[in-house]
């Protein structure tokens, strides 16, 4: 168990580093054509922080482990909305611009809703799964998303953003390196944390849940506390909403196109957890100081996910 261990956390590390490198230089690219940091944000820094649980779910996806790409998910998408925004706002309150507030949170919301929807089949009378078909669906969704972002870059003012310049053959560098690391992590990550779930007894539900979901949401965690330490808002909440958007339309799409899902309907607690708790993000942005999230709001959304997750892991014991 000792050296399964240490392996998780090489291939976290491989995680870390690699979605790192990813980013810078996806990010370099982006800058030196003005693209708004917002943008960024939702798009380029979210596709790179959420390329560990593409990565991992595709692993787990190919070796038929639903319960591990679902947990990863939907695990990721509750630690992004309640840590890691929670953290990002006890260190600075976070203000956001209002189309934040008003469209790309309740996106989150009504993506969510839609996945709870076709997990469950209540469109169908079948056995509860993510098909291809689903997938496809979620698919087209966030091209559609994609197209969304494109539009709201091309009528929003680029920002003038002042960054390290870097040539095209060190951004390429940076971008391959990452794959590269992303996926051996992955590999990693996966295969030892399923030999300890096994050898602990413990479900696979809650090893997703936790080990993988923290560790492949620590590039968030960082992107969004670096961001929150600059006072970057857009940048902090930016990468959760698009992160967590991301998952869903990207990630899970691609997991049940490569294996259909099996759903656990012990999912379902989880799933109302999280659209509670975007809920929960769209009243805060309309209490107290309009489109802000107040320390006290983000204590409430840490304080709440430790509680559930102990609830979680207690159960198990």
């Amino acid at each position: 168990m000792i050296v399964s261990l240490m392996l998780i956390a090489v291939g976290f590390l491989g995680l870390i580093f690699g979605a790192n490198w990813l980013v810078e230089g996806s990010s370099s690219l982006a800058k030196k054509n003005n693209i708004p940091d917002l943008v960024i944000g939702l798009t380029i820094v979210a596709f790179g922080t959420s390329a560990p649980e593409l990565v991992v779910n595709s692993v787990a996806s190919v070796d038929g482990l639903s319960d591990i790409v679902l947990a990863n998910v939907i695990g990721s998408n509750n630690f992004n909305l309640f840590i890691i925004l929670g953290i990002a706002g006890l260190v600075y309150p976070i203000t956001v611009q209002s189309s934040t507030a008003w469209r790309e949170i309740p996106i989150s919301l009504i993506i969510s809703l839609v996945l709870f929807a076709l997990a469950n089949d209540f469109f169908m009378n079948q056995n509860s799964e993510i098909s291809r078909l689903d997938g496809m669906l979620l698919l087209f969704s966030f091209f559609c998303f994609l197209y969304y972002m494109f539009k709201q870059m091309k009528s929003e003012k680029p920002a003038v953003i002042h960054y390290e310049k870097k040539s095209n053959s060190k951004i390429w560098s940076l971008i391959l390196i990452g794959f590269v690391g992303l996926i051996i992590g992955g590999k990693l990550v996966v295969d030892n944390s399923i030999e300890i779930a096994t050898e602990l007894g413990i479900s696979q539900k809650i090893i997703g849940l936790t080990i993988i979901a923290a560790g492949t949401s620590l590039p968030e965690l960082v992107t969004s506390l670096v961001a929150a330490f600059k006072k970057n808002s857009d940048i902090a909440i930016g990468n959760v909403i698009g992160s967590n958007i991301f998952n869903i339309l990207l990630i899970l799409s691609v997991s049940s196109l490569i294996n259909p899902i099996k759903y656990n309907q012990i999912f379902n607690q989880d799933l109302a957890i999280l659209i509670g708790g975007t809920i929960f993000l769209i009243i805060a942005m309309f209490t107290g100081k309009k489109r802000k999230l107040d320390r006290w709001e983000a204590l409430i959304l840490i304080t709440f996910y430790l509680t559930y997750t102990t609830y979680l892991v207690s159960k198990e014991l």
